[in-house]
């Protein structure tokens, strides 16, 4: 098969390129300890939206820096309690989706919270309030200001406090909580697990923010990367900086919270992927020290799985 990235032996050792800063680790437990110490003032308001046997939810609560965050929630009205949960992340830019598509996780006895990320295509505020660019692109989105300004340090830190949200409602069993999200979603998958590691069970797909040296090396900052190109071109053009600004991203470089994982790990990709390289992927998963499986595509890149979600489904049922 034509390769686009290193031979699948080669991938399953690799390790990563991307810098790891010195102080990763106090970083993100003052980041949490920052994040536990909210009050949330968690909402629950009854959506228009209406399904036989389920009541669905608009939930808010106060995130770092002050913004209130939107996710939706839907619990099945019967079955017994408390019962399963299962945490939804969505793709760049986009939005939590539809009402109907979660119905499936209902039907299964689950409940379900998916989150909008904030400053992006859902209901979530962005209080912003960062040096530097804005105009395109949350990787690099207070990139020139200090690391906890930056903009994907506070959504790590969303995803892992509405998964404590989650293990807090009545209904839920805080022991039976999982995670998945696909691209975007998938690295927000693996922020969570690792930021919350109460998580069970965790589903990324071709997950995105691994390994951003890596995407640079391979002439793929396009696409879902293309603001790493626009941030050198604009601000280092003769790369002056550019072990600094590596060194930076990398406390919002997944790969690097991947050790942080204690819940069992199920993640999908597909070798054929030019939008997240399956190098930047193994760097992260390689880097998991927890119960965790590959299931590859050779054929496929960066778009529907088939058979993903049957898989994830099938795995999520252990919780």
């Amino acid at each position: 098969m034509p390769l686009i990235d290193k031979p699948l032996a080669e991938l399953r050792t690799y390790t990563g390129r991307n810098p790891r800063p010195a102080d990763f680790d106090s970083f993100w437990d003052k980041s949490l300890a920052e994040m536990k110490a909210l009050d949330a003032k968690v909402e629950l308001i009854p959506a228009k939206f209406t399904a036989s046997g389920v009541d669905c939810f608009n939930l808010y609560f106060t995130g770092v820096g002050g913004s209130r965050i939107h996710a939706k929630y839907l619990r099945p009205k019967s079955g017994p309690k408390p019962h399963p949960a299962i945490v939804l992340f969505h793709g760049y830019t986009s939005n939590c989706g539809d009402w109907f598509d979660k119905l499936a996780w209902t039907s299964l006895g689950f409940s379900v919270l998916a989150l909008d990320c904030r400053g992006q295509g859902g209901l979530s505020q962005d209080r912003g309030g960062v040096t530097g660019t804005t105009m395109n692109g949350h990787i690099v989105r207070g990139l020139d200001d200090a690391p906890q300004q930056m903009l994907f340090r506070q959504i790590f830190l969303d995803t892992a406090q509405l998964a404590g949200i989650a293990m807090q409602l009545p209904e839920v069993d805080p022991q039976r909580v999982g995670a998945a999200g696909g691209s975007q979603g998938g690295g927000l998958t693996l922020a969570c697990a690792a930021l919350e590691p109460r998580i069970k069970l965790a589903a990324p797909f071709f997950p995105f923010l691994c390994d951003y040296q890596r995407v640079w090396e391979m002439d793929l900052a396009t696409n879902a990367y293309t603001e790493l190109r626009t941030y050198f071109r604009q601000f280092d053009p003769r790369h002056e900086r550019e072990q600094e600004i590596f060194t930076k991203l990398g406390y919002i470089d997944c790969q690097h919270l991947a050790p942080r994982i204690r819940g069992e790990v199920l993640m999908q990709t597909g070798l054929m992927d030019q939008i997240c390289p399956p190098s930047t992927q193994f760097a992260a998963y390689n880097k998991i020290t927890a119960k965790k499986n590959m299931v590859i595509y050779p054929d496929y890149g960066h778009e529907g799985l088939p058979g993903a979600s049957d898989t994830i489904s099938a795995f999520m049922a252990g919780l």
